[in-house]
């Protein structure tokens, strides 16, 4: 690593710290937004509670009065209709379906998925204890209305199907689908009927997916004059992951613009973020780090408002989502397709999910495997090749060791090429000294860089070979920074000691808490540190020896980077921590087997041979370009020096 790969790193490093300044006065600027938000939120609330609270008062005067309950029941009627009246009053009704995947539980009250379970999924437990099954939210939580106006003689009534009462009609089964029907009815011969369908085929795609229909019979007669039916969709998410922290970091709401090959994501926050979208929404994601709730509208929503609040870590729940959204209205509508996606954010599955006409719906953006360079590497190379090894392999261990040792294959010409740069640099060092001593003074500074060039030239040293290797792995360093964190496969992977590879491995719990580091001691976060310290050291020893600048950069190389890496891993997942392990030995066997290959006599001898060809051969196009350019700037500074 030269010292331009290392001002490069400390560059991205400034640029970081920088970032994270900036977005800690935004948040400053957003909660004072907030608070004015929440304020008109409030006032919002309380004005809409003003007709419940009406309606409240006069059945407790009521009540006080001494009135009957056949009186309190006509005012019902009065208000409401009397269909809509009966639908207020029950008990709810529960109903659960399943395949071999899914298992939801429906509530009468509402018509509305309650509970949803991953039945291959469990939630994170000590190792031997981990039975429970994921469940994305709370049935407590759990919400789904639709609000529009029906007409009860010269009054328009708010109906907010949440608070009614759905009759459950018989349930549809065959060999591949199992179809819910729950209908509330608004007058005697109109209705609003949910019809949810759940599938069990071969398509991977269909296994956690549920088509909602909202058809709405003999309906436009009874139906005020309006544009739009409101949808609201609220729950709660469950911590399903070891570390609150980062299950955290990577749950928010996601959503997607019609025709987009990209998403949309709030800003991560430790409190809460909301964010107004006025134009067409194609799906909104209730997104956890592993797992994901999808509500899609086939016809796309016409906008969209979207919130979270952060949960107290230890409360076992992660955030408050909630989405008010709303379709177009008009007489001529008869149904409502919608589609709910309740499953794993795996690559596989999530890229296979189309709309009706067979439109990829982008829903494998949920997983965040990088932008640009980063998420190429991932999707066309990382994944592939994942997925190629899991069929044979059950180990993750050794399928991340087979992973790290195909990418050091890849890039070794290029390492291999980068260190001979290395090694003809140290054989020709006395020549560099002499120049060094032959032009002293800072006046020849270009006439010693344009024979450095020439030095160069000779020996067939390319300046930039040093840093090939290290500019084509860094793609792949961040790709797998990326890839590993978000890879649901590696989710209750145990190896060696660690319990899950796709959290931090705790090898002894501290009674207390280390700013920046933690309250856990990670083993793999240290084996990897001290791997990194050794391989900086070899690789500065190496470096330096060839390029004296080099010794300026020593306490950045090999004491700032690994010390960093410590502090900033030991929350991370196990399995990036064990592959850059992988990584940096792999690239310190490779460094110590080219050293044992390379001659510095060979080395020596080919460079004359070299020059020799080089003095008898024609300069190169460039070559001459950068001499032309290097005299017409030496002659400027002549002409400088006679003007001074």
């Amino acid at each position: 690593m030269d010292k331009k790969s290392v001002a490069g790193l400390v560059i991205v490093a400034l640029i970081f710290i920088g970032f994270s300044i900036y977005t800690t006065k935004q948040q400053k600027e957003y909660q004072q937004k907030l608070a004015e938000y929440n304020a008109y939120i409030a006032e919002q609330a309380a004005a809409e509670a003003d007709e419940e609270s009406a309606i409240a008062e006069e059945a407790a005067a009521a009540v006080s009065a001494g009135l009957s309950e056949e009186r309190q029941t006509a005012e019902r009627i009065a208000r409401f209709g009397e269909t809509l009246a009966a639908s207020r009053e029950g008990e709810a009704r529960l109903l659960t379906v399943e395949n071999q995947f899914l298992k939801l539980t429906f509530s009468t009250l509402g018509g509305k998925i309650i509970d949803a379970e991953l039945k291959e999924y469990t939630k994170f437990a000590p190792r031997g204890e981990r039975h429970e099954p994921v469940k994305l939210f709370d049935p407590q939580t759990a919400d789904f209305n639709m609000s529009f106006y029906v007409k009860n003689g010269t009054r328009n009534v708010q109906v907010n199907t949440s608070e009614y009462y759905f009759e459950l009609l018989p349930v549809e089964k065959s060999d591949s689908v199992q179809t819910v029907k729950m209908a509330l009815t608004i007058a005697e011969d109109a209705r609003f009927v949910y019809e949810y369908t759940l599938y069990e085929t071969d398509d991977p795609s269909r296994d956690y997916m549920v088509d909602m229909a909202v058809r709405l019979e003999n309906t436009a007669p009874y139906m005020s004059r309006q544009s739009s039916i409101g949808i609201e969709w609220n729950n709660t998410s469950y911590q399903n992951e070891r570390g609150f922290k980062n299950e955290n970091m990577r749950t928010t709401v996601a959503y997607r613009l019609p025709g987009d090959k990209s998403i949309s994501e709030l800003s991560e926050s430790d409190s809460s973020k909301n964010e107004s979208v006025n134009s067409s929404v194609n799906w909104i994601a209730f997104k956890q780090q592993y797992f994901s709730s999808v509500l899609i509208a086939r016809n796309n929503f016409t906008y969209a408002d979207m919130r979270y609040d952060t949960a107290e870590a230890g409360s076992g729940y992660i955030k408050d989502f909630s989405a008010v959204m709303s379709v177009p209205y008009d007489a001529q509508i008869e149904a409502y397709d919608f589609a709910f996606y309740f499953g794993p954010n795996k690559y596989a599955i999530l890229k296979n999910i189309k709309d009706e006409n067979g439109q990829k719906l982008a829903l494998e953006r949920l997983i965040p495997l990088g932008w640009g360079i980063f998420g190429w590497v991932n999707r066309w190379f990382t994944i592939p090749v994942f997925d190629f090894l899991r069929r044979y392999i059950g180990s993750f261990g050794l399928i991340i060791l087979i992973l790290a040792v195909l990418v050091r294959i890849i890039i070794f010409p290029l390492t291999y090429k980068s260190y001979l740069s290395t090694a003809k640099m140290r054989v020709i060092k006395p020549e560099m000294d002499a120049l060094n001593a032959k032009y002293p003074n800072q006046e020849d500074a270009m006439k010693k860089q344009q024979a450095m060039m020439e030095l160069y030239k000779k020996a067939g040293i390319n300046p930039l070979g040093g840093c090939l290797p290290m500019l084509i792995q860094m793609p792949i360093l961040f790709a797998m920074f990326r890839f590993f964190p978000a890879s649901i496969e590696l989710r209750g992977q145990s190896f060696l000691w660690a319990e899950d590879l796709s959290s931090y491995d705790s090898i002894l719990n501290l009674p207390f808490n280390i700013p920046f580091y933690g309250d856990h001691v990670s083993l793999f976060t240290l084996l990897m540190t001290v791997m990194l310290f050794l391989f900086s050291w070899v690789n500065y020893k190496q470096t330096a020896s060839s390029q004296p600048q080099m010794w300026g950069m020593k306490f950045m190389m090999v004491y700032m980077m690994p010390v960093m890496m410590l502090f900033g891993f030991n929350d991370y997942a196990s399995g990036l921590c064990y592959y850059y392990f992988l990584a940096t030995l792999l690239s310190m066997i490779q460094t110590f087997a080219i050293r044992y290959m390379v001659d510095d006599n060979k080395i020596h001898a080919m460079i004359q041979a070299n020059a020799a060809k080089k003095s008898k051969g024609k300069k190169s196009k460039f070559m001459q370009r950068y001499e032309d350019m290097m005299r017409q700037q030496q002659e400027q500074m002549r002409q400088q020096q006679k003007r001074r």
